[in-house]
């Protein structure tokens, strides 16, 4: 490497940037751009591999914040193409009034020149190829040379002028502007606010970028592999009406999923998409911006291709193929005599409503695809497809335990009740994504209504004739799938699902019906556009609190009648009565009692350990306390886990907490500060309905929640000194205290070796379910 050519071309930069660079003086001193120049990558030498030597680096470094829709600048950096793609101005999250075009990597463009002309700007060298170049006209490398000149200050808690907030103003520089960039903001190299790269690792980046970038693609797949592939697209592109009806039900709901085959010991992963060519020959994806948009061609073809961004933790819903798999969906979908004469439309008002669009499907069979991995159904919501989502997730508790009502008990899980009451499901995302909000929220508020009406009469006829609600309207896993009890904790804008019944008994419940469960994946995964206008989004998010309300509507129906407007007041303090009436009143109705027999007078707390009784044989119980098999570390975290109350007010939403035992290898353990609300039925002020006298913190096992806030290091005697410091915190300084004495910060000497071992541990613990964890959310204080 002649690092005085490099000097010399660095020292020109900076003498031609007293002002932002012009296009000229680039073409004068690097030569003029070719935006085709990263199209397809250079072949690898073999003396620098992408895949060995250079992504390790970059997934443990810069994807931890460039992956999914909240990578800064839309940077992401979990593929080759991604860093080919190069960075945008654009903001994916902002208030806009018309919907954005989408910039989805490896859907909306295929090539860098494709990406130029949607205003993405490069951050590897597109000019005169030569080793000198390629970094002096890497914007990639300049700011990874701007963190190794100026390394993070040595102090504690960083300077307010790094800006960590989500909202946060982002500069996103262009080679031309960034000389300007650097003098105004010599701290902001990347990693930002974190420790730079190690000398090997950046000699690595060097090197790589020196030799024009390159990347010898992705390896072949096994035999084992591609004999699967081929078995699983032909299932999918049956042609009867009847299969392909079927692959379009199968498709709008794994369309997010990461596909992986349950014999394959690697674990390749795949997704599920819409091609114009048949299995045989090389897919031609289809790019709309719901699964259920027109497809612009008269026959689709659903293909398995290959992933090719790393896995991160954010974005990662796994879900399993193989023959045991098949044999159910061929039993439930296909097995039965059903007829489907012709399949539906693409039209929005028929699309966007899965009752109208599937009604031909035996609602028995889409409940039992939905239940059968119902962790991977409501995790949709949970992690797709925003990566994050405040304004959606402020319309749930945070935390509460969820369970599914048993397969058509009730008569809204029947075919006959659901033809009747579709026309009342439509859902907002038929009118796309730019909409208004005063008048279609009226419209959709008049059917929700006309809905539970017509539900609350269908259930108190069948209660009456029939059945009073008991403990056999749960559905119990048939004996063997844990699904069946499910846990949600909410962290301000994210949250997190985890099979089982964690912590304490909560303040509420939700018991979900397949109607319920097909109108929230409708609402917020299928028919969600994150490049949709505010009305969009704020129509999404209000439809999503009559979700929520029939939910906790369907748990309160278990309790004596007496005793239900009780509970509901409780959740619902100080909100207006009309919320009230949509949970349970002259809206929701249900005047049948229980025909549960209670004991005392508090029904909702044995109501829960009766379902954890009758769930007990599939309850997922290696997150619990209950786990840990040394006693004393259980009591331990126990008396940290029983910490509640306006002291918590000051905690992390989420913080990992790494317990050192020598010689005994690191543990992790999770805790997780639920908020207390006295309602969550505010759309724009949920400041105002905090309950911090009933803040509660979980500690569960392992890592949970794929966007730390802050990571604690204590020694295995020091958890009981932690919860008497906890119980005492008063203010910003009082946590600050506590984090000086056990926090890993931003500034930690050791940070990177840490978190490599925080990384490994989950990935450990999880080797399906986790990915690499996200840090755009540690803390600075």
């Amino acid at each position: 490497m002649n690092t005085q050519r490099i000097a010399a071309l660095l020292a020109a930069l900076l003498v031609a940037g007293c002002t932002a660079l012009s296009r000229d003086a680039l073409d004068r001193q690097f030569g003029a751009a070719d935006p085709t120049r990263h199209d397809a990558p250079l072949a690898s030498t073999g003396e620098i591999s992408y895949r060995r030597d250079v992504q390790p680096i970059l997934e443990r470094r810069c994807v931890l914040c460039h992956a999914c829709y909240d990578a800064p600048c839309q940077q992401k950096l979990g593929a080759w193409e991604g860093i080919a793609r190069g960075s945008s101005k654009q903001r994916v999250y902002e208030t806009r009034l018309g919907e954005a075009p989408p910039t989805r990597l490896f859907e909306d463009a295929r090539k860098a020149s494709e990406w130029r002309q949607l205003g993405f700007s490069p951050v590897l060298n597109e000019r005169q190829p030569t080793a000198e170049i390629n970094l002096a006209g890497s914007v990639l490398y300049r700011s990874l040379q701007l963190k190794e000149r100026h390394p993070l200050p040595q102090v504690t808690i960083l300077p307010e002028t790094f800006d960590f907030s989500l909202d946060r103003a982002q500069r996103c520089p262009q080679l031309a502007e960034f000389e300007s960039f650097a003098r105004e903001h010599p701290l902001w190299g990347m990693p930002f606010g974190l420790p730079g790269l190690s000398g090997s690792e950046m000699d690595l980046i060097r090197r790589w970028l020196e030799a024009g970038a390159p990347f010898a693609g992705l390896p072949p797949l096994p035999a084992k592999v591609e004999r699967h592939l081929a078995e699983w697209e032909a299932f999918f592109n049956g042609d009867s009406a009847k299969q392909r009806l079927v692959s379009r039900y199968l498709y709008e709901h794994l369309f997010l999923a990461h596909l992986y085959f349950d014999d394959d010991a690697q674990r390749h992963y795949f997704r599920l998409i819409r091609s114009r060519t048949p299995p045989g020959v090389a897919a031609d994806p289809i790019a709309t911006r719901r699964p259920y948009d027109d497809p612009g061609s008269e026959r689709v073809y659903y293909r398995l291709q290959r992933e090719q961004e790393t896995i991160v933790d954010k974005t990662h819903m796994p879900y399993a193929l193989g023959a045991q798999r098949m044999a159910r969906w061929r039993e439930w979908f296909l097995t039965p005599d059903y007829a489907v004469d012709q399949l539906p439309s693409y039209d929005p008002t028929v699309a966007a409503n899965p009752f109208l669009a599937f009604r031909a499907l035996p609602v028995s069979a889409r409940y039992r695809f939905l239940l059968d991995e119902a962790e991977f159904t409501i995790m949709g919501f949970i992690k797709g497809p925003v990566c994050r989502g405040q304004v959606a997730l402020d319309v749930i508790q945070d935390r509460f335990w969820v369970f599914f009502l048993a397969d058509q008990r009730l008569p809204q899980q029947r075919d006959d009740f659901l033809a009747r009451a579709s026309a009342f499901l439509r859902l907002p995302a038929e009118a796309g994504s730019s909409s208004g909000i005063i008048g279609p929220w009226r419209e959709y508020a008049r059917l929700e209504a006309q809905y539970l009406r017509h539900k609350s009469a269908a259930l108190s006829e069948y209660a009456l004739a029939k059945e009073r609600p008991t403990l056999d309207w749960i559905w119990d896993g048939d004996g063997v799938n844990p699904n069946a009890a499910l846990t949600v904790f909410r962290h301000y804008d994210s949250a997190s699902v985890s099979k089982g019944l964690l912590g304490e008994p909560p303040k509420t419940v939700w018991v979900l019906s397949y109607p319920l469960l097909e109108r929230i994946h409708y609402l917020l995964v299928a028919g969600f556009d994150v490049y949709g206008n505010v009305g969009h989004q704020a129509l999404s998010r209000l439809y999503m609190d009559f979700m929520r309300m029939e939910a906790e509507f369907n748990a309160l129906t278990f309790l004596p009648l007496e005793r239900r407007r009780a509970v509901r007041d409780y959740w619902y303090r100080d909100a207006g009565d009309e919320a009230k009436e949509h949970v349970y009143g002259t809206l929701a109705r249900f005047e049948v009692d229980s025909g549960i027999r209670f004991r005392t007078q508090t029904p909702l707390t044995e109501f829960y350990a009766m379902l954890r009784t009758r769930l007990a044989p599939v309850l997922e119980r290696q997150r619990e306390l209950a786990s840990v098999p040394d006693a004393g570390l259980r009591q331990d975290l126990a008396a940290l886990a029983g910490v509640h109350g306006a002291s918590l007010s000051w905690w992390p939403e989420v913080l990992i907490l790494r317990v050192d035992d020598p010689p005994h290898a690191a543990r992790y353990f999770t805790v997780l500060r639920n908020t207390g609300h006295r309602h969550v039925t505010s759309l724009l002020r949920e400041g105002r309905e905090l309950q911090p006298d009933e803040n509660t913190l979980t500690v569960v096992a392992g890592i949970l929640g794929s966007y730390p806030n802050a990571i604690f290091r204590v020694q295995r005697d020091e958890i009981g000194a932690l919860a008497t410091a906890l119980r005492t915190l008063a203010s910003e300084n009082d946590y600050r205290a506590l984090a000086d004495r056990y926090a890993v910060r931003r500034t930690h000497a050791d940070f990177w070796s840490i978190s490599d071992a925080l990384q490994d541990e989950h990935l450990r613990l999880a080797p399906i379910a986790g990915g690499l964890l996200d840090y755009s959310r540690l803390e600075n204080r």
